[in-house]
């Protein structure tokens, strides 16, 4: 049974000042999210990073509208997104957020996520079905 289902859309460019400061990346980002790049190579790969970076964030405003409760509660950094064995993205959690999943939507819940990037824009779709 579906338990909540959530959408987000980001404007890249809005990503450009975070990649740019390091400390906004730790602040709403896991360490297994954030791309290090040389300092000498970001202008150059700037437009990648914005897309990389503003794709996780709709991920992350899209799960916490799925979970209802926005980002009352939820650490950013406490969870993210990393690609599975075959390259498709798939959450995973921290000890506080897991909890929080648990007590909301039940044990064994399953979380689903799409992600997506185009020029401007990042857009993501979660779908939480309900555990027992």
């Amino acid at each position: 049974m579906m338990f909540g289902v959530g959408t987000d859309i980001a404007k890249v460019s809005r990503f450009e000042k975070w990649v740019k400061n390091p400390e906004m990346i730790k602040r709403f980002f896991n360490e297994c999210e954030i791309v290090q790049v040389e300092e000498s190579l970001i202008e150059k790969r700037l437009h990648f990073l914005c897309e990389h970076y503003a794709a996780r964030f709709a991920a992350k405003e899209a799960f916490a509208k799925a979970l209802g409760t926005g980002f009352v509660g939820l650490e950013l950094s406490d969870f993210g997104i990393k690609k599975d064995e075959n390259g498709r993205p798939e959450f995973f959690f921290g000890s506080k957020t897991a909890d929080i999943i648990e007590e909301k939507c039940g044990k064994g819940s399953k979380t689903f996520v799409s992600i997506s990037h185009e020029k401007e824009y990042a857009v993501s779709f979660v779908v939480i079905e309900k555990g027992v």
